[in-house]
């Protein structure tokens, strides 16, 4: 082992001590900014340590200096342009180019450098390939859906895709165990095409309302692609980062179907809850009998004398990009005296931690983001809840109402509260397709607009009322 070699394997184990210590900072919302920078640091060590091992030639040094900069120019526009509210695609976009990355990785392997390659590596490469082809196809199929390019083929909902993708997991199989023999043959190729199939094919019956747990699932595929990847290439960072990937992915989206009340097998095999048909009965604005609308004066009146308020953002508020306009109100009720906390439900928005996420961009202190099973018990003692477009969360059903489709969820008990503003558009149904019956409560009162229009108009009114102004 040369000095370079030496030098290359000491970055590699810090590489690795430094990712370890970036995810860890990244199970708390406050260090969360900081374990990223670090995380980055450690995979552009890695591939510092990677590439004084390998030592390549100058053209390839240029072209790994190319590929560099061309990816980090579309990271920093995809960062600085992409709006919350796309989050979720974005997020699955770059599950799919990290499976994408180790796909081409174990390709390149196979086809130019597996004449020496003993069966532990290709037993990798076979991995690297079925997991990376199904994250990148089952990612852009998610992320198509998402944006409103794909719809639910007729033909996916119903049993028929069962056979299609028993038939292409077979088919994948039959490349998987040819490929050792053949590592630059037709397996290869058959496991290519097979499995991106059933990448797609897996994905593109599930609704709506369970693609943030398809996509923590397919975050989780990437992390094995990865791991797969470093078998094959030898790096000690991409095996650990891919596991620590793929078993953070897997408690995540266990997490995630808890929180809707989902088992991950009904999820990918028996039909989706948000799908091209509405689930329950009433899922459009009609079949209300029982609804009180206000004013934003009205609102602001309650709030003014309010002791506790809660708010419960979802996924209304992204779309209005609301989250400012929150922040400021939230300030004024608390100048006013007020104490304020913000309830985040397990499954809000589109994504898991997407409501983290857009309230930390509008600086809302860490500590009063409280979860659910943290803020359901300070309800019955609350005075104002304001839900912001959040629904099937927020719907008492999932707990009174045996034939309900959401019956079982866990939901934020908001009902419990002594006055309730829904601030929404409409009374449109959320995901799940079914009227809420918290819309009804006498507790209940609807205040129809923008999200964002909507608190700015309590700002102005509380500040017309005098709140704020000592402070």
């Amino acid at each position: 082992m040369n000095v370079l070699d030496l030098f290359g394997y000491l970055i590699d184990l810090l590489a690795v001590l430094l990712l370890a210590l970036g995810l860890k900072g990244l199970s708390t919302v406050r260090s969360a900014r900081s374990a990223n920078g670090l995380a980055a640091l450690a995979m552009g060590l890695a591939v510092l340590g990677l590439l004084l091992q390998l030592q390549p030639d100058p053209m390839a040094w240029l072209w790994i200096a190319i590929g560099t900069a061309i990816g980090g120019l579309l990271g920093l526009l995809t960062a600085r342009r992409v709006p919350m509210t796309a989050m979720p695609e974005t997020v699955a976009l770059f599950n799919g180019c990290g499976g994408m990355a180790s796909l081409l990785v174990a390709m390149a392997v196979a086809l130019y450098d597996s004449d020496g390659a003993d069966l532990v590596e290709l037993i990798s490469i076979v991995i690297s390939v079925f997991v990376g082809a199904i994250t990148f196809s089952g990612s852009i199929a998610a992320m198509g859906k998402l944006q409103g390019w794909l719809g639910t083929p007729g033909w996916t909902q119903s049993s028929v895709r069962h056979g299609v993708n028993i038939a292409l997991a077979i088919a994948a199989l039959v490349g998987a165990f040819a490929l050792p023999g053949d590592p630059t043959g037709s397996p290869l190729w058959l496991l290519l095409v097979a499995s991106s199939l059933l990448g797609i094919g897996v994905t593109l019956p599930i609704g709506g309302a369970d693609m943030p747990v398809v996509i923590s699932l397919l975050n989780s595929y990437s992390g094995v692609a990865a791991a797969a990847a470093g078998f094959v290439v030898g790096s000690q960072l991409l095996i650990v980062a891919g596991a620590m990937v793929g078993a953070a992915g897997l408690i995540l989206t266990q997490v995630m179907c808890t929180g809707m009340n989902r088992s991950l097998v009904s999820v990918l095999f028996g039909g989706a809850l948000g799908g091209s048909a509405p689930v329950g009965g009433g899922g459009g604005e009609a079949g209300y009998s029982r609804i009180v609308s206000c004013s934003a004066e009205e609102c602001a009146m309650a709030l003014e004398n309010a002791e506790r308020v809660v708010f419960v953002p979802g996924y209304g508020l992204a779309v209005a990009q609301a989250q400012h306009a929150l922040r400021e109100l939230s300030k004024l009720l608390e100048a006013n005296g007020s104490e304020v906390s913000y309830a985040i439900h397990p499954v809000a928005g589109r994504m898991p931690g997407h409501m983290n996420v857009l309230l930390a961009e509008a600086d809302v202190p860490y500590e009063q983001l409280l979860e659910m099973d943290t803020i359901n018990p300070e309800f019955p003692r609350t005075d104002v809840v304001i839900v912001l477009g959040a629904n099937d969360v927020v719907n008492p059903d999932a707990k009174n109402d045996a034939q309900s489709p959401l019956y079982g969820m866990p939901v934020l008990e908001v009902d419990q509260a002594r006055q309730v503003f829904v601030v929404k558009r409409s009374l449109g149904a959320g995901y799940a397709g079914i009227k809420n019956a918290l819309f009804e409560l006498p507790q209940t009162a609807m205040v129809f607009g923008d999200a964002k229009a909507v608190l700015q108009q309590l700002c102005t009114e509380l500040r017309s009322q005098g709140v704020g102004k000592a402070a």
